[in-house]
């Protein structure tokens, strides 16, 4: 786009542009040329960090030395022999649920366990575990401090859990205890001694659950043997207080029938006691454990048999346990059907807990029917009682101390025969657990570990530069490329100007530096590098540079057929990005190709250009504008082109500088050198420190925006153009200035194959 205004042929290449931009998507050729693009601009950021992360993982490989791992394997045996054939006084735990296995795996790697093998085999003293042999560790300067007892139990702490290795083989009961030392046989007497420690821990946990049990059912003997001995004493007592003296022979109706009542009111209360004691025992165990209605060892305690309908739907739920650990091994564990097995799962074990409810509820009916039927016994009893003018009333109560006596003994005969059962259990306590293998010295190291971190090693240094290389592509906020031009500014790159080193600038002397229309020659003078970049367009004029400069001439008179383009104003958004060397290299082209041209310095604020061409200048811009001198009095020449060029000379700094280009009499100077030249180049103030440019919309037909290439930020660019509106719609194109070739190629293939291609040679191009 040569220019962003309204006219026909801006609109028609700007009607292209966004077309292109968005109807057209990035080809599989340049998502290539992208990832190349960026390999080559980030080659050096992704070597380094690779190189070095694979020389550690050399010296990792080289340092390391390879460990010994001995393995010993333990069974969880879910079918074991029992020596009692008793009930369990205690719960015991279901294995078939993968929750039971994981639980397990944790008491294997518990603290617990691990400092039980750490003291039995002394590892606080082992210098693999605590570092010196002298249990020191350093200081500052080379100091060193005993380590207390506690230390050196953390410290052989940490380095146990490091070493060990517990996980489940597959969906088997079997649990793999891997143990890594620098030494064979010290491996596997841990692994060994992990074993032990495990399967004592279970048997301790099962001697004090039962222990617990046993001393609860002791103290509940005492409480029902002393209510049983004081029940029979009070029977005696009350015998002995009335003369009661029983004897073997029968008794009258009455007598038979009250002693009948007694014994059912004595089987009654009797029921409702165990019924209250199987119903306070069902309450207990859905108060304390919600999963309870799985530990059916506990229902034989309430009841003689495990219930049929409970006994169906454990079947059920173990069957769709079997199941779900199978497919959530083969399927894996978030399967739609092993979800719902575990959902089916779910509803048993609601459908048991409600089978124990409902068992609670049977046992509280059993309560209230056997209290009922109590009461209607106790009435029956009564009215026999107030029926026999003859009973004795002392034979009544004594059969009550007696029924309340037998109910007493009978609690009592049950509790003992629990806590028997108790105590023999506690006497010799059973495990599910044992070795199936034992682990014995490793024949040879284990390289795995050391190769796996060395492999990994130039993998996380490719990884750790790309996200560098990320890091730097999304903080390169400058310009690079001529579509970063068109995206970002919406105005055509018109050029790329190489930079040119310093042994590519001609330090020569000029003959004649330049010279007034109306003066004698000036003295020979030294070219300042700027200028003698901006001459390299005369000494080199088949070289990149003066191509570059041809195309922004070329690009200033296509602009011409659409309208009038004159007057070329030259600007950029920052000092120093080399707009007055391009303004003064332009005009040597054209003077050059014998073109009538002037070159105005119209940086008010800091003329620059004419302290380097006309040092010595005594008039210029300002004494034209303000008629103290005519154009041809001020005016200067270069004797090997003939560029004329209008200094700005003052003595002190002008605070109202963009009055002056808006003045009336700037313009009418600007309108007479319109006539007299067919071009005028008008070198201007940076936009955005200065307003001066905004100031000469009238006065300039358009504008050339100089960005330095790899330095000027984009936000400061568009920030300084969205502020001069006028300016932004006259601007004619964007040259990219101080390009980097060789650099440019990373971020545009196809710039190095145009520049570099030997069939352009043929033309005259030269580096």
């Amino acid at each position: 786009m040569l220019q962003t205004n309204k006219d026909q042929l801006g609109t028609y290449h700007e009607q292209d542009l966004r077309e292109a931009a968005g109807s057209e998507t990035a080809s599989l050729g340049e998502l290539i040329d992208t990832c190349f693009g960026f390999l080559r601009r980030q080659l050096w950021v992704l070597v380094f960090p690779t190189v070095l992360m694979t020389a550690l993982g050399v010296a990792v490989l080289m340092v390391m030395k390879p460990n010994f791992n001995a393995v010993t394997t333990v069974l969880m045996d879910t079918h074991r022999v029992q020596l009692f054939q008793q009930q369990a006084v205690t719960g015991e735990l279901i294995y078939e649920t993968s929750a039971a296995m994981e639980s397990q795996l944790e008491i294997l790697k518990s603290e617990k366990v691990a400092l039980t093998v750490i003291k039995k085999l002394n590892l606080t003293q082992d210098p693999e575990f605590v570092g010196s042999v002298d249990g020191k560790q350093g200081g500052w300067f080379g100091s060193h401090a005993q380590l207390s007892e506690s230390d050196r139990a953390d410290r052989a702490l940490g380095a146990f859990e490091k070493r060990l290795t517990v996980k489940r083989l597959g969906i088997t009961y079997v649990i793999e205890i891997d143990f890594q030392s620098k030494s064979a046989w010290r491996a596997a007497e841990i692994a060994n001694a992990i074993a032990d420690a495990y399967i004592d821990e279970q048997l301790e946990s099962r001697y004090e659950a039962t222990r617990r049990t046993a001393d609860w059912l002791g103290d509940r003997i005492k409480e029902v043997g002393e209510e049983a001995s004081n029940s029979q004493r009070a029977v005696v007592q009350f015998k002995a207080a009335n003369n009661i003296v029983e004897t073997g022979s029968g008794h009258g109706l009455v007598e038979q029938q009250l002693a009948e009542l007694n014994s059912q009111l004595a089987i009654t209360r009797a029921q409702r006691s165990e019924a209250q004691a199987r119903l306070d025992r069902t309450e207990e165990i859905l108060r304390s454990d919600t999963d309870g209605a799985m530990n059916f060892g506990m229902t034989d305690i309430l009841k003689g048999e495990i219930h049929d309908t409970a006994a169906r739907l454990r079947t059920q739920y173990v069957e769709l346990a079997n199941r779900e650990a199978d497919w959530s091994a083969r399927y894996g564990h978030n399967h739609l059907a092993a979800i719902n097995l575990r959902n089916q799962m779910r509803e048993i074990r609601g459908a048991i807990l409600e089978e124990f409810q409902r068992l609670a509820a049977t046992y509280k009916n059993d309560v209230e029917i056997a209290r009922q039927r109590e009461e209607g016994l106790q009435k029956e009893l009564s009215s026999a009682v107030s029926q026999s003018q003859s009973a004795d009333s002392a034979q009544v109560t004594l059969r009550k101390l007696e029924s309340s006596a037998q109910s007493y003994q009978t609690m009592y005969d049950n509790f003992l025969r629990r806590y028997t059962e108790s105590v023999e259990q506690q006497s010799f306590p059973t495990t599910d657990a044992r070795v199936l293998n034992r682990a014995s010295p490793p024949q040879g190291r284990n390289y795995k570990k050391t190769l796996v971190v060395s492999a990994a090693m130039p993998f996380i240094g490719v990884f750790l530069g790309l996200g560098i290389g990320m890091l730097r592509e999304l903080g390169d906020r400058v310009f690079r490329t001529g579509k970063q031009v068109e995206s970002r500014l919406q105005s055509s790159c018109i050029a790329l100007v190489p930079v040119l080193k310093d042994d590519e600038v001609k330090d020569t002397r000029s003959e004649q530096g330049g010279q007034r229309s109306d003066a004698a020659p000036l003295a020979p003078r030294t070219l300042t590098r700027n200028q003698g970049i901006a001459r390299a367009v005369i000494d080199s004029p088949f070289s990149r540079f003066t191509e570059a400069v041809r195309s922004i001439k070329v690009a200033v008179d296509v602009n011409g057929v659409v309208k009038s383009n004159k007057v070329i104003g030259f600007t950029s958004a920052l000092p120093n990005e080399g707009k007055s060397t391009l303004a003064t290299a332009f005009g040597h082209v054209i003077a050059g190709a014998g073109g009538r041209v002037i070159l105005l310095d119209c940086d008010l604020r800091n003329p620059s250009l004419s302290r380097a061409l006309t040092p010595n200048a005594n008039c210029g811009f300002l004494e034209v504008v303000s008629g103290k001198k005519s154009i041809e009095e001020a005016v200067w020449k270069d004797s090997a082109t003939n560029l004329a060029f209008l200094p700005a000379v003052f003595k002190f700094r002008l605070a109202h500088s963009h009055e002056i280009l808006a003045s009336e009499a700037t313009k009418n100077l600007f309108d007479r050198l319109r006539n007299s030249y067919d071009y005028v180049i008008v070198d201007l103030s940076p936009l955005a420190p200065v307003v001066d440019v905004r100031a000469t919309t009238h006065l300039v037909d358009s504008y050339l925006f100089v960005v330095e290439w790899g330095r000027t930020k984009i936000d400061v660019v568009e920030h300084a153009l969205a502020g001069a509106h006028g300016v932004h719609e006259n601007v004619l194109g964007v040259v990219l200035n101080k390009v980097n070739m060789k650099l440019l190629s990373r971020y545009e293939g196809n710039r190095a194959s145009y520049y570099h291609n030997k069939y352009y040679a043929r033309y005259g191009y030269v580096d």
